[in-house]
């Protein structure tokens, strides 16, 4: 049997979200074997404008989504016939929104034209773009003003000043604000259904695993080598701004949900899970290892004031470890606000360019209507 293959192409998987991972997972459907180029960062900036995550830090955000099978690392900013067939693809697939180059060209229009195109529909309610406005957003006071310098992601460093949640400052149809709406068939499509085999290992760790970067990615790597199922609890939004402050989290358990789903590593996760590990909760998924990062402080329990592996220690089955990155969630949010003005600028250029497009998108399909009367 031949297989197909595809090759993927998309901006720069910038701050990897479960709407990259919703794409790829569209585009592993149409083949057999999907191949997904990832640009520099010197492509990106061109194009684009700064990148949060550098390279090497992408690279492995999409080597870790579970449809991927294999990478290009530095793939050209526009897609040729040529690069397709390089590394053997029969197609390129994308989303159904625009990417142009600087110069406001599409970057897929050699294949398109070829007929070696597809797409898949992009997913509504989560963009790069929104990601670091909601960041920008909840680090300003409500005076407007800019609340880098004591940002913290452990307590809200000015607690006399309200955080004010203002509306994003783009508004394209395709990287806009729109809601994200969670429905059953979403999480099906994100989730592996298949049970632990008899006789597993099964591996238990909880966070808030907040706007998933590469810090997550290792130490769940990591914490699934130590058996045969790895199971993420899920902190609710509400207890995760008990411990981490009224700021946080950035994306709401839903959308984390589907951000952790997509991992390679993981192979199930508990939905709003407690901050106190139960004996109930270790009886019931006959946990064997409970896992904690070891560049991670454990936190009392915000409501009771115990530990909250307790009575995994009791059962000795309590370990930490060392996922090998320094970065954080927290990390991630100083990259975007010390560059503040950078990034600001970056997604009003962005939402001109796509707002352009739009219109221009919008003429042609209204002419070749009028034309066809």
């Amino acid at each position: 049997m031949i297989l197909s293959r595809f090759l993927v192409f998309f901006f720069s998987y910038d701050m990897v979200h479960f709407g990259h991972a919703n794409s790829l997972r569209q585009a592993k459907a149409l083949g057999d074997y999907l191949i997904v180029g990832v640009h520099t960062d010197e492509e990106i900036t061109e194009h684009k404008g700064p990148p949060v995550f550098n390279e090497q830090e992408r690279y492995a955000m999409v080597r870790g989504i579970k449809w991927v099978d294999e990478i290009v690392e530095g793939a050209p900013y526009v897609t040729t016939i040529e690069t397709l067939d390089k590394y053997g693809c029969d197609f390129c697939a994308h989303g159904n929104d625009i990417t142009t180059t600087a110069d406001g060209h599409d970057t897929y229009q050699a294949v398109k034209d070829a007929g070696r195109y597809k797409e898949v529909e992009r997913t509504q309610g989560v963009s790069t773009t929104d990601l670091v406005n909601r960041m920008l957003q909840r680090t300003k006071t409500d005076a407007g003003k800019s609340d880098d310098e004591g940002f913290s992601l452990d307590e809200d460093s000015h607690p006399e000043a309200t955080c004010t949640f203002m509306p994003p400052v783009t508004h394209s149809p395709w990287t806009g604000d729109s809601q994200f709406l969670q429905t059953t068939r979403k999480i099906h499509l994100f989730a592996d259904t298949k049970e632990p085999p008899a006789g597993a290992k099964i591996i238990y760790t909880a966070g808030s695993f907040d706007v998933f970067h590469p810090g997550h990615l290792q130490f769940l790597k990591a914490a699934r080598a130590l058996g045969d199922y790895l199971i993420v609890g899920l902190h609710p939004d509400n207890v995760v701004s008990t411990y981490k402050g009224s700021k946080y989290p950035i994306m709401n358990l839903q959308e984390r949900l589907l951000s952790v789903l997509a991992c390679r590593h993981v192979d199930d996760v508990v939905i709003g899970a407690p901050y106190k590990i139960s004996p109930e909760l270790l009886d019931h998924f006959n946990v064997s290892v409970v896992v904690h990062g070891s560049r991670t402080p454990i936190n009392l329990d915000p409501f009771t004031g115990e530990d909250p592996y307790q009575e995994a220690k009791n059962r000795s089955l309590f370990i930490q470890v060392d996922s090998g990155s320094e970065l954080t969630t927290e990390t991630v949010v100083r990259r975007i606000v010390a560059n503040r003005q950078l990034y600001e600028e970056r997604n009003k250029k962005k939402e001109q360019k796509e707002l352009a497009i739009f219109e221009a998108l919008k003429n042609q399909t209204e002419r070749s209507e009028a034309a066809s009367y």
